[in-house]
Protein backbone atom coordinates (compact mmCIF):
# COMPACT_ATOMS: atom_id res chain seq x y z
CA UNK A 1 0.00 0.00 0.00
CA UNK A 2 1.43 3.38 -1.13
CA UNK A 3 2.08 5.50 1.93
CA UNK A 4 -0.28 8.89 2.23
CA UNK A 5 1.77 12.26 2.87
CA UNK A 6 -0.29 13.71 5.57
CA UNK A 7 1.52 16.49 5.28
CA UNK A 8 -0.58 19.73 3.94
CA UNK A 9 0.62 21.54 0.74
CA UNK A 10 -1.01 24.57 1.63
CA UNK A 11 0.01 24.93 5.34
CA UNK A 12 -1.86 27.56 7.03
CA UNK A 13 0.12 31.01 8.47
CA UNK A 14 0.06 31.53 11.94
CA UNK A 15 -0.57 35.56 11.69
CA UNK A 16 2.20 37.97 13.04
CA UNK A 17 0.82 39.91 16.08
CA UNK A 18 0.65 43.37 13.29
CA UNK A 19 -1.40 41.15 11.28
CA UNK A 20 -3.69 40.48 14.20
CA UNK A 21 -3.46 44.24 14.99
CA UNK A 22 -4.55 44.89 11.49
CA UNK A 23 -7.50 42.14 11.20
CA UNK A 24 -8.82 43.84 14.27
CA UNK A 25 -8.36 47.73 12.55
CA UNK A 26 -10.39 46.64 9.67
CA UNK A 27 -13.11 44.68 12.21
CA UNK A 28 -13.50 47.75 14.06
CA UNK A 29 -13.70 49.84 10.73
CA UNK A 30 -16.07 47.92 9.63
CA UNK A 31 -18.35 48.37 12.63
CA UNK A 32 -17.89 51.92 13.24
CA UNK A 33 -19.06 52.56 9.89
CA UNK A 34 -21.82 50.75 9.85
CA UNK A 35 -23.93 48.92 13.18
CA UNK A 36 -25.31 46.64 14.45
CA UNK A 37 -23.82 43.77 12.34
CA UNK A 38 -23.61 40.01 12.82
CA UNK A 39 -20.72 38.61 13.91
CA UNK A 40 -21.27 36.47 10.00
CA UNK A 41 -21.53 39.67 8.36
CA UNK A 42 -18.53 40.96 9.79
CA UNK A 43 -16.79 37.85 8.84
CA UNK A 44 -17.89 38.20 4.91
CA UNK A 45 -16.67 41.92 4.91
CA UNK A 46 -12.99 40.49 6.00
CA UNK A 47 -12.77 37.84 3.13
CA UNK A 48 -12.58 40.70 0.86
CA UNK A 49 -9.43 40.24 -0.95
CA UNK A 50 -8.42 43.99 -1.35
CA UNK A 51 -8.22 44.54 2.38
CA UNK A 52 -4.83 44.11 3.66
CA UNK A 53 -5.51 41.24 6.08
CA UNK A 54 -8.21 39.28 4.28
CA UNK A 55 -9.33 35.81 6.17
CA UNK A 56 -9.88 32.91 4.32
CA UNK A 57 -13.52 32.18 3.12
CA UNK A 58 -14.09 28.96 5.78
CA UNK A 59 -15.29 28.13 8.59
CA UNK A 60 -11.77 28.52 10.22
CA UNK A 61 -11.73 32.06 9.05
CA UNK A 62 -15.43 32.66 10.08
CA UNK A 63 -13.44 31.53 13.73
CA UNK A 64 -11.00 33.54 13.38
CA UNK A 65 -13.61 36.55 12.88
CA UNK A 66 -15.38 35.09 15.92
CA UNK A 67 -12.44 34.99 18.57
CA UNK A 68 -11.18 38.60 17.95
CA UNK A 69 -15.05 40.02 18.24
CA UNK A 70 -14.63 38.34 21.52
CA UNK A 71 -11.52 39.97 22.65
CA UNK A 72 -11.62 43.17 21.50
CA UNK A 73 -15.02 43.36 23.30
CA UNK A 74 -13.67 41.61 26.62
CA UNK A 75 -11.18 44.46 26.60
CA UNK A 76 -13.45 47.43 25.50
CA UNK A 77 -12.23 48.21 22.64
CA UNK A 78 -15.41 46.87 20.24
CA UNK A 79 -18.73 48.22 21.52
CA UNK A 80 -21.39 45.01 22.80
CA UNK A 81 -23.79 47.02 20.71
CA UNK A 82 -22.70 46.96 17.80
CA UNK A 83 -22.60 43.23 17.13
CA UNK A 84 -26.26 42.14 16.95
CA UNK A 85 -27.10 38.44 18.05
CA UNK A 86 -31.03 37.85 17.60
CA UNK A 87 -30.38 33.64 18.28
CA UNK A 88 -30.20 34.56 21.61
CA UNK A 89 -31.93 36.15 24.90
CA UNK A 90 -33.63 36.97 27.84
CA UNK A 91 -37.40 37.06 28.90
CA UNK A 92 -37.42 39.68 31.61
CA UNK A 93 -40.73 40.49 33.46
CA UNK A 94 -41.09 44.26 33.97
CA UNK A 95 -42.27 45.86 37.53
CA UNK A 96 -42.63 49.73 38.45
CA UNK A 97 -42.49 51.32 41.94
CA UNK A 98 -46.36 52.65 41.62
CA UNK A 99 -48.45 54.06 38.61
CA UNK A 100 -46.85 56.88 38.32
CA UNK A 101 -43.20 55.16 37.68
CA UNK A 102 -45.59 53.08 35.16
CA UNK A 103 -46.61 55.79 33.11
CA UNK A 104 -43.21 57.57 32.85
CA UNK A 105 -42.28 53.65 31.64
CA UNK A 106 -44.56 53.65 28.77
CA UNK A 107 -45.03 57.54 27.86
CA UNK A 108 -41.49 56.88 26.12
CA UNK A 109 -42.93 53.54 24.40
CA UNK A 110 -45.87 55.48 22.74
CA UNK A 111 -45.94 54.76 18.93
CA UNK A 112 -48.31 56.41 16.70
CA UNK A 113 -50.05 54.28 13.68
CA UNK A 114 -47.83 54.53 10.76
CA UNK A 115 -49.93 52.38 8.70
CA UNK A 116 -53.60 53.82 9.29
CA UNK A 117 -53.63 55.46 5.89
CA UNK A 118 -51.51 53.03 4.07
CA UNK A 119 -53.57 51.37 1.14
CA UNK A 120 -51.69 47.96 2.11
CA UNK A 121 -50.39 46.12 5.63
CA UNK A 122 -47.18 45.01 5.51
CA UNK A 123 -44.98 42.56 7.56
CA UNK A 124 -40.90 40.90 7.33
CA UNK A 125 -39.71 38.01 7.60
CA UNK A 126 -36.29 36.55 7.27
CA UNK A 127 -34.90 32.85 7.43
CA UNK A 128 -32.76 33.33 10.25
CA UNK A 129 -32.66 35.27 13.59
CA UNK A 130 -28.83 36.49 12.36
CA UNK A 131 -30.80 38.92 9.78
CA UNK A 132 -33.63 39.42 11.82
CA UNK A 133 -31.43 40.94 14.46
CA UNK A 134 -29.66 43.16 11.58
CA UNK A 135 -32.93 45.15 10.47
CA UNK A 136 -34.47 44.89 14.03
CA UNK A 137 -34.38 48.53 14.54
CA UNK A 138 -35.72 49.19 10.80
CA UNK A 139 -38.73 47.41 11.37
CA UNK A 140 -39.15 48.98 14.68
CA UNK A 141 -38.50 52.63 13.77
CA UNK A 142 -40.96 51.08 10.62
CA UNK A 143 -43.75 50.05 12.46
CA UNK A 144 -43.60 46.59 10.87
CA UNK A 145 -44.01 43.11 12.20
CA UNK A 146 -40.35 40.91 12.23
CA UNK A 147 -40.57 37.35 11.62
CA UNK A 148 -37.22 35.34 11.76
CA UNK A 149 -38.35 31.81 10.94
CA UNK A 150 -35.48 29.78 12.05
CA UNK A 151 -35.40 28.02 8.64
CA UNK A 152 -38.32 26.15 7.30
CA UNK A 153 -40.68 28.05 9.88
CA UNK A 154 -43.23 26.20 12.33
CA UNK A 155 -46.75 25.85 11.32
CA UNK A 156 -48.10 27.50 15.02
CA UNK A 157 -45.87 30.63 13.88
CA UNK A 158 -47.07 30.80 10.65
CA UNK A 159 -50.46 30.51 12.01
CA UNK A 160 -50.42 33.13 14.53
CA UNK A 161 -48.72 35.52 11.91
CA UNK A 162 -51.71 35.07 9.55
CA UNK A 163 -54.29 35.22 12.17
CA UNK A 164 -52.32 38.76 12.52
CA UNK A 165 -52.67 39.31 8.80
CA UNK A 166 -56.47 38.68 8.41
CA UNK A 167 -57.13 41.09 11.44
CA UNK A 168 -54.75 43.94 10.04
CA UNK A 169 -55.16 43.60 6.12
CA UNK A 170 -58.53 42.80 6.29
CA UNK A 171 -59.85 45.23 4.27
CA UNK A 172 -56.82 46.68 2.13
CA UNK A 173 -54.81 43.37 1.90
CA UNK A 174 -51.10 42.76 2.93
CA UNK A 175 -47.59 42.68 1.03
CA UNK A 176 -44.40 40.43 2.86
CA UNK A 177 -41.09 40.74 2.12
CA UNK A 178 -38.59 38.02 3.12
CA UNK A 179 -35.00 37.71 3.22
CA UNK A 180 -33.14 34.70 3.06
CA UNK A 181 -30.07 32.27 1.77
CA UNK A 182 -29.47 31.67 -1.86
CA UNK A 183 -29.31 27.96 -1.75
CA UNK A 184 -31.12 24.76 -1.84
CA UNK A 185 -32.87 25.23 1.10
CA UNK A 186 -33.23 29.00 1.16
CA UNK A 187 -34.76 29.46 -2.05
CA UNK A 188 -37.41 26.53 -0.96
CA UNK A 189 -37.91 28.11 2.80
CA UNK A 190 -39.94 31.37 1.25
CA UNK A 191 -41.71 29.35 -1.28
CA UNK A 192 -43.14 26.44 2.08
CA UNK A 193 -43.94 29.88 4.03
CA UNK A 194 -45.87 31.26 1.52
CA UNK A 195 -47.61 28.65 0.63
CA UNK A 196 -48.42 28.13 4.62
CA UNK A 197 -49.44 31.70 5.34
CA UNK A 198 -52.28 31.22 2.09
CA UNK A 199 -53.78 28.35 3.72
CA UNK A 200 -54.81 30.04 6.90
CA UNK A 201 -55.97 33.64 5.21
CA UNK A 202 -59.43 34.54 4.90
CA UNK A 203 -60.82 34.07 1.57
CA UNK A 204 -60.34 37.19 -1.00
CA UNK A 205 -57.59 38.85 0.89
CA UNK A 206 -55.02 39.71 -1.12
CA UNK A 207 -51.21 38.95 -0.42
CA UNK A 208 -47.95 39.79 -2.36
CA UNK A 209 -44.77 37.86 -1.15
CA UNK A 210 -41.53 39.74 -2.63
CA UNK A 211 -38.35 38.05 -1.82
CA UNK A 212 -36.04 41.26 -1.41
CA UNK A 213 -32.46 39.14 -0.99
CA UNK A 214 -30.91 37.13 -1.62
CA UNK A 215 -31.77 37.12 -5.41
CA UNK A 216 -29.67 36.00 -8.48
CA UNK A 217 -29.18 39.38 -9.73
CA UNK A 218 -28.25 40.81 -6.82
CA UNK A 219 -25.45 37.97 -6.52
CA UNK A 220 -23.96 39.54 -9.70
CA UNK A 221 -24.85 43.30 -9.54
CA UNK A 222 -23.04 43.40 -5.68
CA UNK A 223 -20.20 40.77 -6.61
CA UNK A 224 -21.48 38.87 -3.36
CA UNK A 225 -19.10 36.27 -2.56
CA UNK A 226 -20.57 32.85 -3.34
CA UNK A 227 -19.24 28.91 -2.31
CA UNK A 228 -20.50 25.91 -4.01
CA UNK A 229 -23.07 24.13 -3.02
CA UNK A 230 -23.10 20.91 -0.70
CA UNK A 231 -22.65 17.91 -2.91
CA UNK A 232 -25.35 15.92 -0.13
CA UNK A 233 -28.20 18.30 -1.35
CA UNK A 234 -30.30 16.81 -4.08
CA UNK A 235 -32.95 20.48 -3.83
CA UNK A 236 -32.96 22.50 -6.43
CA UNK A 237 -30.34 20.41 -9.02
CA UNK A 238 -29.98 23.41 -10.92
CA UNK A 239 -28.44 25.54 -8.40
CA UNK A 240 -24.93 25.32 -8.82
CA UNK A 241 -23.33 28.61 -6.35
CA UNK A 242 -25.16 29.49 -3.11
CA UNK A 243 -24.87 33.20 -1.27
CA UNK A 244 -25.78 33.26 2.70
CA UNK A 245 -27.81 36.48 3.19
CA UNK A 246 -24.91 37.78 5.62
CA UNK A 247 -23.11 38.13 2.34
CA UNK A 248 -24.58 41.39 1.61
CA UNK A 249 -23.22 44.22 3.47
CA UNK A 250 -26.01 44.93 6.45
CA UNK A 251 -25.75 48.52 5.49
CA UNK A 252 -26.96 47.88 1.48
CA UNK A 253 -29.64 45.10 2.91
CA UNK A 254 -31.01 47.82 5.45
CA UNK A 255 -31.59 49.98 2.54
CA UNK A 256 -32.90 47.96 -0.05
CA UNK A 257 -35.25 46.52 2.81
CA UNK A 258 -36.03 49.95 3.99
CA UNK A 259 -36.71 51.90 0.16
CA UNK A 260 -39.29 48.86 -0.09
CA UNK A 261 -41.10 49.50 3.12
CA UNK A 262 -41.23 52.93 2.94
CA UNK A 263 -42.58 52.87 -0.74
CA UNK A 264 -46.12 52.01 0.81
CA UNK A 265 -46.41 54.60 3.60
CA UNK A 266 -48.09 57.63 2.70
CA UNK A 267 -45.80 60.83 1.85
CA UNK A 268 -44.34 62.21 5.03
CA UNK A 269 -45.62 59.40 7.43
CA UNK A 270 -42.63 58.55 9.61
CA UNK A 271 -42.38 62.43 9.95
CA UNK A 272 -46.17 63.36 10.82
CA UNK A 273 -45.73 60.35 12.98
CA UNK A 274 -42.87 61.30 15.25
CA UNK A 275 -44.37 64.94 16.15
CA UNK A 276 -48.08 63.17 17.50
CA UNK A 277 -45.84 60.74 18.98
CA UNK A 278 -43.53 63.84 21.13
CA UNK A 279 -47.28 65.43 22.18
CA UNK A 280 -49.18 62.34 23.28
CA UNK A 281 -45.79 61.13 25.40
CA UNK A 282 -45.89 64.84 26.39
CA UNK A 283 -49.41 64.33 27.94
CA UNK A 284 -48.60 60.83 29.23
CA UNK A 285 -45.67 62.41 30.65
CA UNK A 286 -47.69 65.02 32.71
CA UNK A 287 -50.34 62.42 34.04
CA UNK A 288 -47.19 60.37 35.57
CA UNK A 289 -46.21 63.63 37.61
CA UNK A 290 -49.65 64.31 38.49
CA UNK A 291 -49.81 61.01 39.92
CA UNK A 292 -48.77 62.16 43.80
CA UNK A 293 -52.04 64.24 43.39
CA UNK A 294 -54.40 61.12 42.92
Amino acid sequence: MRAVNRASPLKRRRRTKAQVVQLERQIHDVLREDQPQSIRHVFYRMTDPRLPEPVEKSERGYRHVQERCTVMRREGRLPYGWISDATRRGHHVATYDDAGDFLRSVAGMYRADLWAQADTYCEVWTESRSIAGVIQNDCKELAVSLYPAGGFSSLTLAYQASTHINHYAADRGAVIFFIGDYDPAGVLIDVAIERELRSHLDPGLDLTFKRVGINPDQIEEYDLPTKPRKASDKRVSDLRETVEAEAMPAALLRRLLRSEIEALLPPRALEIARVAEESERSILAEFAEMRGDW
